[in-house]
């Protein structure tokens, strides 16, 4: 399960298990629930404070959790339901949020990532991915209006109709990142940038968020429906 670190002010949330280096990572509904009782518990704090999302490993995430999937199909449109949510949470949360991709970013994780106010990710490995047009399956209206309002018009199309691989150099060329980094590097790298604006953290920073993004909001707090229709498949 993810699990919280402080480094002054900034909040660092790891997306694997504490002492567990290399995991995929995946989100299903106990994962889903855990993410929101720490952003709970930073939100309860007081102060200037910023939150960074990493991982360790081989991966960042490789998104939903196809095999939790397949067998709940019955209970899929509301999960996705509550992974929108989620999303809404960091595109919409009160301080700065940046993600530090340090390894493979997939599918789901892929939408996860681009709900931060900044992306950094390793120069020298791993991939940044949005693979529904080769795995047969589509993108709800809310998380693409999301990925709309986040990327230049032709990284947007390009993206999520290639399923194209982008190594970090890559994806900051196309702007889905906003820096690269290296292993070494990469946390404190993102902890640095985040540390920089944890003075923005406060109620005025969320409401301007909500502003800005009402459209999206809505978007993505519609109900979801169909989803258990698509061809799912474990990974």
């Amino acid at each position: 399960m993810p699990y919280l670190d402080r480094v002054a002010d900034v909040f660092v949330l790891n997306l694997g298990s504490r002492g567990i280096d290399d995991s995929e990572n995946r989100m299903g509904p106990d994962w889903v629930a855990e993410i929101n009782t720490l952003l709970d518990e930073v939100e309860s704090s007081s102060g200037a404070a910023a939150l960074v999302t990493t991982a360790t490993g081989k991966y960042f995430s490789t998104g939903v959790d196809l095999s939790w999937g397949a067998d709940n199909l019955d209970q899929i449109n509301r999960f996705i339901g509550t992974v929108q949510e989620m999303l809404v949470r960091f595109l919409t949360f009160p301080m700065q949020t940046v993600a530090a991709m340090q390894g493979h970013t997939y599918g789901g994780a892929a939408f996860f990532v681009m709900a931060h106010d900044h992306r950094i990710m390793r120069s020298d490995r791993g991939f940044l991915c949005f693979p529904g047009v080769n795995i047969g399956a589509t993108y709800s209206p809310g998380t693409v209006d999301m990925v709309r309002a986040r990327l230049a018009p032709h990284a947007f199309h390009e993206a999520l109709t290639t399923g194209r691989r982008y190594g970090g150099g890559d994806a900051m060329t196309l702007g889905l990142v906003d820096a690269v980094s290296t292993q070494e590097r990469l946390r404190d790298d993102a902890i640095s940038r985040a540390a920089e604006l944890a003075g923005t953290r406060g109620d005025v920073l969320g409401e301007i968020k909500r502003t800005m993004y009402a459209g999206e909001i809505r978007s993505l707090l519609t109900p979801v429906a169909g989803v258990d229709e698509m061809a799912w498949v474990s990974n």
